[in-house]
């Protein structure tokens, strides 16, 4: 991962939220020049994310901390396994407990869900996507975690596709005005932006097909039925992509349609952290 201002800006963020005027328990009970060493253990069999963010983090708050990475991102984990052992300043290591767990537990969780979804359609051709239901100032990183898990990221934002959806295209006025609208757009401000459109029936996909000068189209909400209606009308022209109702147990037979690609919100809004902790080590 590419570490930019943005990311050290929002690490120092988190820590004044975290730490505010000072964690008055680190600085009341341990003296300043007290060095000490801390492990992170895996305490839930999972898909590990977030070592390269926990690392960055522990540097960013003192550059005199030594850590050794035992496990890098995207590794199958067990419970007991060690992920880094972190050395140095005690009062360092303790402020940046909380914020280092928050991320690699998060962000593991996210990694470990895309894994399961990605296993249950591997041999299809369609590739899971994220999508924006994401935890705001914390989107980067739940957008990394899905990388890791071997998932496909949607657009970051607003900003870097247009994708017209169901309340775009009632105030358009229309699937028609909706695409001439962007067309327009996009040549008006020199933009290079692929254009997705939202399908709610089959009767709007020949609407589409017929209107053309969209990239992708997405079929929300349709059935496994449908889907497969809708992909064969579509014949590989246009991306397509499934979207609402998809769970794990449907998953399989909405990939196996055809479609390009399956969006699932709940990898991000959904998921449940992964159990992790940081524990003081004095046996070595």
């Amino acid at each position: 991962m590419n570490f930019s201002p943005d990311l050290d800006s929002a690490i120092d963020a988190w820590f004044k939220e975290d730490i505010g005027e000072g964690d008055h328990t680190t600085l009341s009970t341990i003296p300043e020049p007290v060095r000490g060493k801390a492990r992170l253990l895996v305490k839930q069999a999972g898909t590990l994310a977030g070592v390269e963010i926990a690392s960055h983090i522990f540097r960013r708050f003192d550059n005199e901390l030594d850590l050794i990475i035992h496990l890098q991102d995207g590794t199958s984990v067990e419970y007991g396994d060690i992920v880094l052992d972190v050395e140095g300043n005690a009062q360092s290591i303790l402020q940046c407990e909380r914020l280092v767990l928050n991320v690699v537990q998060r962000m593991s969780g996210i990694a470990t869900s895309t894994r399961e979804y990605v296993k249950l359609i591997e041999g299809t051709g369609a590739k899971i996507l994220d999508t924006r239901k994401t935890t705001p100032g914390f989107r980067l990183l739940e957008k990394e975690a899905i990388r890791i898990g071997g998932g496909f990221n949607h657009r970051f934002g607003l900003y870097d596709m247009i994708l017209i959806k169901d309340n775009h295209i009632d105030f358009a006025g229309g699937i028609q005005n909706a695409i001439g609208r962007a067309q327009d757009y996009l040549k008006q401000n020199r933009l290079g932006l692929k254009i997705e459109l939202e399908a709610r029936s089959l009767e709007d996909i020949l609407i589409i097909m017929q209107t053309g000068g969209v990239d992708r189209i997405l079929l929300d909400n349709f059935s496994v039925e449908d889907t497969h209606a809708a992909v064969r009308m579509i014949g590989h022209k246009i991306e397509t992509e499934s979207s609402g109702g998809i769970t794990k147990e449907n998953i399989r037979k909405y990939a196996e349609c055809g479609v390009d690609y399956i969006s699932v919100g709940a990898l991000t809004h959904q998921v449940k952290s992964l159990d992790i902790s940081l524990k003081a080590d004095f046996q070595s």
